[in-house]
């Protein structure tokens, strides 16, 4: 993966935000333990690939219910119901939190069914995933 450097990194943060089981912090870390890399440029380039993943969950939840009965739709009723849950007690605040494995992608979901504006969607999803990202990657460079 180093090899393919940015836009390596840049795909599979995007495919890790859907629910296709890639670890882009795997990436970002080996990345950031490669040499020839500027951190900050792993890491803007990391957050702006999963936060677009997360605006195509947003799009669905938004444009595609009409569709959430069919079997290939990619979120199942009870992972919705619990999304939508957490999402109505916890709020808008609950956005930073798209990046958590299992939740995240249900609730970016829930928050295009409840119609979140957009602006406010992006701002909040982005800051948890950036603030994930700069973590990963201090971590990497402590560590690796």
């Amino acid at each position: 993966m180093v090899e393919s450097g940015y836009l390596g990194l840049f795909a599979t943060a995007f495919l890790a935000a859907t629910l296709i089981p890639v670890s882009s912090e795997v990436v970002l870390g080996a990345l950031t333990a490669a040499e020839g890399f500027d951190i900050w440029l792993l890491v803007a380039v990391a957050t702006a690939g999963n936060t677009l993943g997360s605006v195509i969950n947003w799009l669905l939840g938004r444009y595609c219910l009409n569709w959430r009965d069919k079997r290939w739709f990619p979120i199942k009723p009870a992972s919705l119901v619990r999304a939508t849950e957490r999402f109505n007690r916890y709020g808008l605040w609950s956005m930073l939190f798209a990046w958590l494995p299992i939740v995240g992608d249900p609730l970016t979901f829930a928050a295009g069914v409840l119609g979140v504006r957009f602006r406010i969607f992006v701002t909040l999803v982005a800051i948890g995933k950036a603030t994930r990202y700069i973590a990963v990657a201090f971590l990497a460079q402590q560590f690796l």
